[in-house]
């Protein structure tokens, strides 16, 4: 028994710090194939649930590894494929090429997005309920999380994190979400023009909204993996700041399951 109790405590402990369950989930549109990924834990269900939509790179390990972390703060969560199965971008090149490619089209973008949100609702490995249920995203999909808000989509809240906050459609009396802009004050991408027209639309829909801007900080403040100084930078500081915010929002905004 001596030799066999380090083994069995081994296996224990492994079994104690397990990783969420990922799960393939998909929906289809027009014949084409999206194929998202569901992380969970089967054994302890999360009290709040929660789109993620990753930056405009897709789903990857990167991605998937931020959609953990997340999930560990007491989420489920349906990781969006927004490009159909067969498009994985593996370069700066190719994700600009995917992302304009849906960002061009505002109708597609609400029509991907509001699929996955019924797919996610409609699934029976993770049991959720809408009341229970946000949405988030990260640079492009931070900007495509604004739409599923802007669509009149009946989910509570939406998170955008360093997202483009433009629109081909603006926000109508629709909206029902309840919106927060996750937003670096020095951002080239999104300038103030952009950032200013968000908030007069915001107004002019009568939506409950939030704009933080966080200042020193620039694109993809989240990401820890970018690195391109003054225009996309990880701040750890500003992302955990980020993150905090979205829990409170979501712990106002949203039931728990």
């Amino acid at each position: 028994m001596r030799t066999l109790l380090p083994a069995v405590l081994t296996f224990a402990c492994q079994m104690a710090v397990a990783a969420p369950a990922e799960k393939a989930l998909s929906f289809k549109i027009d014949g084409t194939e999206f194929a998202g990924t569901l992380i969970h834990d089967p054994d302890k269900p999360a009290p709040r649930a929660m789109l993620l939509v990753p930056n405009w790179m897709g789903i990857n390990a990167a991605n998937l590894k931020q959609a953990h972390e997340i999930a560990a703060r007491g989420y489920t969560v349906y990781v969006v494929d927004m490009y159909g199965k067969d498009v994985r971008p593996t370069s700066m090149e190719e994700a600009g090429k995917a992302s304009g490619a849906v960002k061009g089209d505002t109708e597609a973008m609400r029509t991907r997005i509001n699929a996955a949100l019924t797919t996610f609702l409609g699934q029976d490995h993770a049991p959720v309920n809408l009341t229970s249920t946000g949405a988030i995203g990260f640079c492009f999909g931070g900007t495509v999380v604004l739409e599923l808000a802007r669509s009149g989509a009946s989910l509570p809240a939406v998170v955008s994190f360093h997202g483009g906050l433009g629109t081909g459609a603006k926000a109508g009396s629709n909206v029902t979400a309840k919106v927060l802009a996750l937003h670096g004050a020095d951002d080239p991408y999104v300038p103030k023009a952009e950032v200013d027209a968000f908030e007069a639309e915001m107004r002019a829909a009568n939506v409950d909204w939030q704009l933080v801007s966080f200042g020193g900080a620039v694109h993809s403040f989240t990401d820890v993996d970018a690195n391109m100084k003054g225009q996309a930078e990880y701040n750890a500081t500003v992302a955990n700041r980020a993150y905090n915010m979205m829990d409170d929002f979501f712990a106002e905004t949203l039931r728990s399951r």
